[in-house]
């Protein structure tokens, strides 16, 4: 039984999503013999992402014991995406990355309208989380508008959403379009370290610029990026890496952080200034769906 607090919340976000209290309660405590995938189907109006869930050989999982909450774009949605960008995610090769798109919409447990908008975010099972933001115009959860909610399945429970949402993308891709990282990106590469940073985590990333491994000089640098040198380059960039996600506001309270190359780098404030071991933090909370990057102006070696 909902108590007055519960109904009051349940009304305010039936209002915003545009339901009636009545389809709501009908939708949450109805009885229904499908499960998600067959919900969804039964629906009529996600044949896009039954596809895609299909292509992304996750029919099983989402038929599975769950219980599991999926804000599910429309074939409208869908559509926003453009047909070029459709069909390539569809690509057998971009089966991992279409994989990512679709469990950003998934949520572990049963989370139905009420309880949705009483959190500042989801986790995904992708891995990120999702904002939810509730006022006047209605509920968001990340950029998508949710405009329908409590649609019951065996195993779960499905919110609609009218656009699909992406994923932020990895600390590796982060860098690259930030544009001032080419060096940093070629050594990575060169140690054997991209597809940690692509693909594990979370890390937070001490970054120097492109100017910052100036600094080290060519000859310096040629000789770090030399095959037989793969080693000393890996340790050199590793001192770079914090495991975990440390935002600046966390960063600040440290004096000292382990880094993925076993020493620790010292952590100074000083009149508002933060200090990287010999760096300045010149930009903080790029924020990346593995990690975080912190930039920094010089190259750190490990002493």
């Amino acid at each position: 039984m909902h108590t007055p607090l519960s109904l009051s919340i349940l009304s305010s976000t039936l209002l915003l999503v545009g339901l009636s209290a009545q389809d709501s309660a009908e939708a949450t405590h109805g009885k229904t013999d499908k499960d998600i995938v067959a919900t969804a189907v039964a629906a009529g109006q996600f044949t896009t992402l039954v596809a895609a869930v299909k292509a992304a050989d996750l029919v099983a999982t989402l038929q599975g014991k769950g219980p599991f909450t999926v804000f599910a774009p429309t074939d409208e949605a869908f559509a926003k995406l453009g047909k070029d960008t459709l069909a390539e995610l569809l690509k057998p090769e971009n089966k991992k990355k279409l994989a990512a798109i679709l469990t950003y919409h998934v949520v572990a447990g049963n989370v139905p309208a009420e309880k949705v908008v009483l959190q500042k975010e989801l986790a995904t099972v992708q891995g990120n989380s999702l904002a939810v933001v509730v006022d006047k115009s209605g509920v968001m959860v990340g950029s998508a508008k949710v405009v329908k909610t409590d649609i019951v399945a065996t195993n779960g429970v499905i919110h609609v959403v009218d656009s699909v949402l992406l994923p932020p993308d990895n600390l590796v891709a982060t860098a690259a379009k930030a544009g001032k990282f080419k060096t940093l990106l070629t050594a990575a590469t060169a140690a054997g370290l991209a597809d940690t940073l692509a693909n594990g985590g979370p890390f937070t990333v001490f970054a120097p610029t492109d100017e910052a491994f100036a600094k080290l000089g060519n000859d310096t640098l040629a000789d770090l990026l030399k095959p037989e040198n793969k080693q000393k380059l890996a340790d050199v960039l590793k001192y770079h890496i914090v495991a975990g996600t440390v935002k600046a506001a966390d960063v600040v309270k440290l004096k000292e952080a382990k880094t993925l190359q076993g020493g620790a780098v010292l952590i100074k404030v000083t009149d508002g200034k933060v200090m990287i071991d010999n760096a300045n933090v010149v930009a903080t909370d790029v924020v990346a769906g593995n990690g975080v990057i912190h930039v920094i102006d010089a190259v750190i070696l490990p002493r």
